[in-house]
């Protein structure tokens, strides 16, 4: 959800420099089910454009014409939408549309919160019905901070708040700077996760060789930024070296990343571990044990784009703790 709300602020930061105005549309109660949980936002722009999305795509279009009206008026909204004669997803949404004007203190806190990488509050004040009220509209709470999504909102007590903690943007590092990097950089950017690519120096590549990725650090094992690695970091080493790999592993015998891949088949991972515990006899062994080698699912991945999704999927299902099945066998609803 947060790199979700990262890039409907950079949309609209981008939209005010041009004088558009903007309005969020969120999902903030379910009954049934849905393609999307409450939580997700979305940006609407004047011009028509929006960012994001509440639904699969089926819900988008009620949502921006139901938007007209808080751009004229500048008064919030919620409105439903009943699924289960139109979908198959069987569900009523109750979606909150609200002016979204941040002031500059708000968007200095917001991308300072997300620099330091600590959590916070996202609260909406809303009423499960088809209304319109000024005092509806949503905060963000960063610490003690309280920061509205507009200067005009007064919180009143009496209504329904949904509310959701919001952890630091999804990270994933790659060491190595092949071509299967490369895809798995791209892919990796799609989902929405920040991406930082670790390259040798002698390997002479640029930050423009990996599209999508916000840095690119290209230091021997021993300089890696250790500290900047945490729960809510995945890691993947694919150098295609057993030398370079076992170095970055030495280096990494400290941290908790929320997932370690290592790429190559298995006997290479038997080899690199023997060693990797030869050498640092004292080693945690749940740093060992959380080392997933060859890392991806099984899901006959050929070329490296399908090695890309092999790796995102894993890293999903661990992070998420979730063991991989086929949606046909789950008993019961898709979402817990």
């Amino acid at each position: 959800m947060t790199h979700e709300l990262k890039k409907i602020i950079e949309a609209h930061i981008d939209a005010d420099a041009k004088g558009i105005k903007t309005v969020l549309a969120t999902v903030v109660a379910l009954k049934g089910s849905s393609y999307r949980r409450p939580g997700v936002s979305m940006l609407i722009k004047e011009d028509g454009k929006m960012i994001g999305a509440v639904s699969g795509g089926c819900v988008e279009k009620e949502v921006f014409r139901q938007s007209n009206s808080v751009f004229k008026t500048n008064i919030p909204k919620v409105m439903t939408y009943d699924g289960r004669y139109r979908l198959g997803c069987e569900g009523i949404l109750y979606i909150l549309i609200e002016p979204f004007q941040p002031s500059p203190e708000f968007i200095n806190q917001f991308f300072k919160i997300l620099k330091e990488r600590v959590s916070f509050r996202m609260l909406s004040y809303f009423e499960e019905k088809d209304i319109v009220d000024q005092c509806f509209g949503s905060v963000l709470q960063f610490g003690r901070d309280t920061l509205a999504f507009r200067n005009t909102f007064q919180k009143e007590e009496g209504f329904q708040v949904f509310e959701q903690q919001l952890s630091p943007c999804f990270k994933l590092l790659i060491i190595g700077a092949e071509h299967d990097a490369v895809q798995l950089c791209s892919y990796a950017t799609l989902t929405g996760w920040e991406v930082t690519v670790v390259a040798s120096p002698s390997e002479e590549k640029l930050l423009r060789d990996f599209p999508g990725a916000q840095e690119l650090l290209t230091i021997e094992p021993e300089a890696l930024p250790d500290r900047s690695i945490d729960e809510t970091t995945a890691i993947v080493i694919m150098t295609h070296s057993y030398v370079k790999d076992l170095k970055y592993l030495l280096a990494l015998e400290a941290t908790h990343p929320a997932y370690l891949g290592l790429l190559g088949p298995a006997e290479r991972r038997k080899k690199i571990l023997a060693e990797l515990i030869e050498r640092l006899p004292g080693i945690d062994e749940g740093f060992v044990e959380n080392i997933h080698g060859p890392t991806g699912l099984d899901i006959g991945a050929e070329t490296s784009q399908e090695i890309a999704v092999a790796i995102l999927a894993e890293i999903l299902s661990v992070v998420r703790g979730k063991k991989p099945i086929s949606l046909r066998n789950k008993q019961g609803s898709i979402h817990s």
